[in-house]
């Protein structure tokens, strides 16, 4: 489903494709702060709002429309193994395993933008430290493709403690520690469509 109605509650109401980023631009009416926007297909219809990033919210209504595909998720290799040069090498256990790279780009991370990706852990007493890590140094982020994506990523980089990953898994092979895994992946169908939207406009991805 790429064509949907949106609608600004004021009586306003059009037909876009939530690809196309011209067509989310000339919407007419505004995804900012504090406006409640519809958005229906065939029967549906869902009222979302108050989301600062405008790609967020159709990326997340296409989601609950369609039940979410089950073939997209999300990784980040961290600040620590980008710099130590491991990221050629785990681009390439990750094409391996059968994961088609969609969308890639090398960033870096301000805390505020790093704190905002992290915000859901913002009560845990690791915030401060996980925000000032992942803000240390560039971050290489991709959205990835392949049939039961979330699980079959998360088989591949192993558990959060390289020292009970298994043999063979990417945290195993380059994590430093618990707190410097080397990679992070999405934990759910749901939070890889929210984090590749975070990181990605729509026409910057690929399928």
């Amino acid at each position: 489903m790429e064509n949907v109605h949106f609608s600004s509650g004021e009586g306003k109401e059009e037909v876009v494709n939530l690809y196309d980023k011209r067509s989310m631009e000339n919407l007419p009416f505004s995804f900012g702060e504090g406006k409640e926007v519809g958005v229906r297909a065939g029967e549906s219809q869902i009222v979302y709002g108050n989301k600062k990033n405008p790609y967020l919210f159709p990326i997340f209504a296409q989601n609950l429309l369609t039940k979410m595909a089950t073939n997209k998720t999300f990784t980040m290799i961290k600040p620590e193994a980008v710099a130590a040069g491991h990221s050629g090498k785990i681009i390439d256990m990750i094409i391996a395993s059968g994961f088609k790279i969609n969308a890639m780009k090398l960033t870096k991370l301000s805390k505020e933008r790093a704190g905002e990706f992290y915000e859901v852990h913002k009560e845990r007493p690791f915030y401060g430290e996980l925000v000032d890590y992942m803000s240390s140094g560039p971050v290489v982020a991709m959205a990835l493709e392949k049939d039961n994506a979330v699980a079959d990523f998360r088989k591949l980089i192993g558990a959060t403690d390289p020292a009970e990953a298994a043999e063979g898994t990417i945290r195993k092979s380059f994590a430093k520690s618990k707190g410097e895994n080397a990679v992070h992946g999405s934990d759910s169908d749901e939070n890889a469509a929210l984090e590749i939207a975070f990181h990605f406009a729509p026409n910057e991805i690929l399928g």
